[in-house]
């Protein structure tokens, strides 16, 4: 069930609905409603793998119990051990498998040894890197005692599997949603109204900006061989602009959809394209995976203390596992690797944190600098983009070699003015509400109602006139 579906455009208001009528039930009632509804809304991708929410669930609440009954460090570690094995042991199997099994064969053959080995058709559960990292922050919370673990089987289960987020994030701390679960929520009509203006932007995100940079970025990219060097840029960016679209659009969905409910996530992008070095776009992209690694990776390795080689060290490590995570294929392990070179000169001038400020804050226009600092550093983000989205690392070499030819000075073959042109508007639009949580957040809101009204019909008219053919989530697949 896609946000953009018509299946989802019926099934969100039925919950809506329901789960506001029940708001003078027990709290249980709702929780028990949203349980429901995530199984179901799970379920229309494959119902064979609610069995794995529903095992890691209980695990983990009673990973939670045992905790909570138990002082003895030793035990309380194995405990915690249970848990960790039980979540990364099902994201190893059905994502890593193959993987490893095709990589263990392929280097025995490097050495002349003939071993052979049979693949299993395995279906990755959509979701599963998203749900299992949500489940292992509860327990390891719990361990740390930054959280009381629960008795209610019904509140871990709704948070364990809140349908808005299950699929593809925001990756949701313990800390920050489980609690909501817990207390009585009271329906907010401007909050409820917020979420729909970023469940709108989110939308257009999706079906104008990356469904339409889509159809231009696969056309590239699977006949790159074909195409002059400049075209191969242009393939780049569309991709780069592609999966912005993709992602940040169906986080603020989720977020959007969230707020209906009365319960609020994190914030998952901070206009990452906006960035004026690769350590602060790692502060604006997919931050709930980011700090996800800073708190329970980086920091437990020592983060940025002790000397040049430890530091340097650890920003290895967390960048090539991000790499990994987003799956079983070398590509993402090589743009992990090329995010920390590209981090490298950062750790060593001690400047990772220097630019922690919205780019050119109270101003509507940035100096040439910084001009200049967001170029490079959407240029050095493109170019790794360029192996994330290649099927292979042969084919990313081919890709990234066919560019600097006479051919990239020529005009490029792919050039969809309309879609530049929805780029421009766009970006225009992102810039002027850099400084808010979305970038419409506060657009028009004080507008008279025919004016605001006018806007919103006018981003849905876009959506119907200029939207792409329909694509899956990117990140759907990881």
């Amino acid at each position: 069930m896609f946000f953009n579906s018509i299946d989802f455009a019926i099934f969100l208001p039925i919950v809506f609905a329901l789960y506001w009528l029940l708001k003078k039930a027990n709290i249980k009632v709702q929780n028990g409603l949203l349980v429901v509804a995530s199984y179901f809304f799970y379920a229309c991708w494959d119902w064979r793998f609610l069995a794995l929410i529903i095992f890691s669930t209980i695990v983990d609440y009673l990973v939670g119990i045992g905790l909570s009954t138990q002082d003895n460090k030793g035990k309380r570690k194995f405990l915690l051990l249970v848990s960790v094995l039980v979540n990364l042991g099902f994201l190893g199997f059905f994502k890593y498998f193959n993987f490893f099994l095709e990589s263990f064969t392929e280097a025995f053959s490097f050495f002349g040894a003939d071993i052979s080995g049979n693949s299993l058709d395995i279906i990755l559960p959509v979701g599963i890197s998203f749900y299992t990292f949500q489940t292992l922050s509860y327990s390891i919370d719990v361990y740390r005692k930054k959280l009381e673990p629960t008795k209610d089987i019904l509140a871990f289960s709704a948070f364990v599997s809140f349908f808005p987020q299950l699929v593809a994030g925001p990756i949701e701390r313990a800390t920050n949603l489980f609690p909501q679960f817990k207390v009585k929520r009271t329906f907010d009509y401007a909050k409820a109204i917020d979420g729909m203006r970023q469940i709108l932007w989110g939308l257009f995100k999706k079906i104008v900006i990356a469904d339409n940079c889509a159809t231009y970025a696969n056309e590239i990219f699977n006949n790159s061989a074909q195409y002059s060097g400049s075209t191969l840029v242009v393939g780049a960016i569309f991709f780069s602009f592609q999966i912005y679209g993709d992602f940040s659009g169906y986080s603020d969905i989720a977020i959007g959809v969230s707020r209906l409910f009365g319960f609020d996530l994190k914030r998952n992008f901070a206009f990452p394209y906006f960035s004026r070095n690769i350590g602060e776009f790692w502060r604006r992209w997919h931050i709930s995976l980011s700090t996800w690694f800073r708190d329970y990776l980086y920091i437990p390795l020592g983060g940025s203390r002790g000397n040049a080689w430890v530091k340097i060290r650890n920003v290895f490590i967390i960048f090539i596992v991000s790499g990994f995570w987003h799956g079983s294929n070398w590509t993402f392990i090589v743009w992990g690797f090329l995010h920390a070179l590209f981090f490298l000169p950062l750790i060593l001038t001690k400047s990772n944190r220097k630019h922690i400020d919205v780019v050119a804050q109270g101003r509507y226009l940035p100096s040439l600098k910084e001009v200049c600092l967001m170029l490079l550093t959407f240029s050095l983000a493109s170019f790794a983009w360029i192996f994330f989205r290649a099927e292979s690392l042969e084919h990313a070499y081919s890709y990234i070699v066919g560019i600097p030819t006479w051919s990239l000075f020529s005009m490029p073959e792919v050039f969809p003015k309309t879609l530049v042109v929805l780029l421009v508007i766009f970006m225009m639009v992102e810039w002027l509400g850099r400084e808010q949580e979305f970038a419409i957040a506060k657009l028009g809101v004080k507008w008279k109602w025919p004016f605001r009204y006018a806007m919103y019909y006018g981003i849905i008219l876009t959506m119907v006139l200029f939207g792409g053919e329909v694509q899956q989530f990117i990140y759907f697949q990881f």
